[in-house]
């Protein structure tokens, strides 16, 4: 075990001390969640650190105001990492640093806690599993519906054979959003240390509505809502189909729908709207989004068993018993079951009331996930993790791999035992990224 390692063990009396490594919008939800920890699981936010210096008031206040004690602020995620006082971090920043802030983290060993999804691509997932196991660190992904007890039961049932034998998993991720608009490049907001925020990604001037939370949006950052709500649902659909392996292909198609093509005359265009991101959004109006709001994907396994999952940011119907936007449903040989949220239900054949099902009450799986990770953390056990890096990683690389077929626009086949596409080196070349030093994942972690 090296000093790292080591210096990563924590005693089971022993405080955990804590970094949260991006601040925005989720970012505070995780400020929340362990500062509510406090007491029960003894652990504390050392320091809170972000790109933009001007969140650090607003969210000093709520660690001060829940624990009593005021955090350090830091801009630099190494100076962070230095801190030898810290024993695991909590990554919340854009998708294209999920990977380079858990690899640099396992090497100076931190435990990570990283939110979803795992990685911006696939080969850089790779990487985090490797760094993980090279420096015996545990690494948890914000897959919070493997804390649910309501989902867990369900994917028991499914595994036990409650409606025979499944030959398919449907994931739904119908998630409204207006146009979130075009801008002019400008210049950063002040304290906004613009160089860092882009990292692995190439460079480009400053845009509003490619920055903080439009992100989602563009290739270069983000992975679209495929990749951003979706890996809940996908995680759940690979996991009731028990499958521990990549599919075998991949077919998705979709497009940018609803918004107009040109630029309104000002008279006419939509008056902002703020919306979740701290963001505005504009009705219809053109927008310069790249990832697709309307996606169908179709995965296959080897053994002929089916994966689908639809995304849809626009005006829609829902899905089962329970009208799902977000959820999923499994179809068996004697039946089907849906999941929404903590609840689930299983229908025999085409009855109609449900022969099985979770109780009313659960507890709020994402508060147990945060607690699961400080209990494994604190038992050094990485079988303890409800959403070990290894499970994060399979269910991350489906939206990665539908993402792929739909910018290539056709079917791809896929090889897991070797992670690449079968003679297609324009879809391979997708696998990957070309970094923008100095912010480089490593071949050798």
């Amino acid at each position: 075990m090296s000093a790292k390692s080591y210096a990563s063990i924590v005693g089971a009396n022993d405080r955990i001390i804590m970094a949260v490594i991006g601040i925005r919008n989720q970012g505070s939800v995780h400020i929340n969640r362990w500062c509510d920890l406090k007491e029960s699981h003894n652990v504390m936010i050392k320091t809170l650190c972000d790109t933009d210096e001007q969140l650090f008031d607003s969210r000093s206040k709520i660690v001060s105001d829940k624990t009593g004690a005021k955090p350090k602020t830091e801009w630099d995620i190494h100076k962070v990492l230095e801190d030898k006082d810290i024993n695991a971090v909590s990554i919340v920043t854009p998708n294209h640093w999920h990977a380079l802030a858990t690899i640099l983290s396992c090497q100076a060993g931190k435990h990570v806690y990283v939110e979803k999804p795992t990685s911006h691509n696939i080969w850089e997932g790779r990487k985090m599993v490797e760094a993980a196991a090279k420096y015996n660190v545990l690494v948890q992904v914000g897959l919070n519906s493997r804390s649910s007890q309501g989902v867990r039961e369900a994917v028991q049932f499914l595994h036990d054979g409650g409606i025979g034998e499944i030959y398919m998993a449907r994931g739904l991720c119908y998630r409204y959003r207006d146009s979130y608009g075009i801008a002019k490049d400008s210049e950063p907001p002040a304290g906004f240390h613009y160089e860092r925020w882009l990292g692995p990604a190439s460079w480009r001037p400053y845009n509003t509505k490619r920055s903080h939370y439009c992100w989602h949006w563009y290739w270069d950052t983000g992975n679209g809502d495929t990749g951003n709500q979706g890996p809940h649902q996908f995680d759940i659909a690979r996991w009731g189909l028990n499958k521990n392996e990549h599919p075998v292909s991949v077919f998705s198609a979709g497009g940018i729908f609803g918004f107009r093509k040109d630029v309104s005359s000002p008279e006419n265009m939509t008056p902002g709207k703020m919306v979740y991101g701290d963001v505005e959004t504009y009705g219809r109006d053109i927008t310069s989004q790249q990832t697709p709001n309307i996606q169908s994907s179709t995965f296959q396994y080897g053994d002929g068993k089916i994966l689908e999952f639809e995304t849809r940011g626009r005006f829609t119907n829902q899905e089962g018993s329970k009208a799902q936007e977000s959820g999923n449903l499994f179809y068996g040989s004697e039946g089907y079951l849906e999941i929404s949220g903590d609840k689930w239900n299983a229908f025999h054949n085409q009855e109609l009331e449900p022969f099985a099902g979770s109780a009313e009450s659960q507890e709020a799986q994402d508060a147990k996930h945060f607690a699961n990770f400080l209990d494994a953390v604190r038992g050094g056990k990485n079988e303890l993790l409800n959403c070990n890096i290894h499970e994060g990683y399979y269910s991350g690389a489906l939206p990665l791999l539908a993402n792929i077929s739909y910018r290539v626009g056709r079917q791809l086949k896929f090889r897991g035992e070797n992670e690449k596409f079968v003679n297609d080196p324009e879809a391979d070349m997708m696998l990957t990224r070309e970094y923008r030093y100095p912010y480089i994942v490593p071949e050798i972690v």
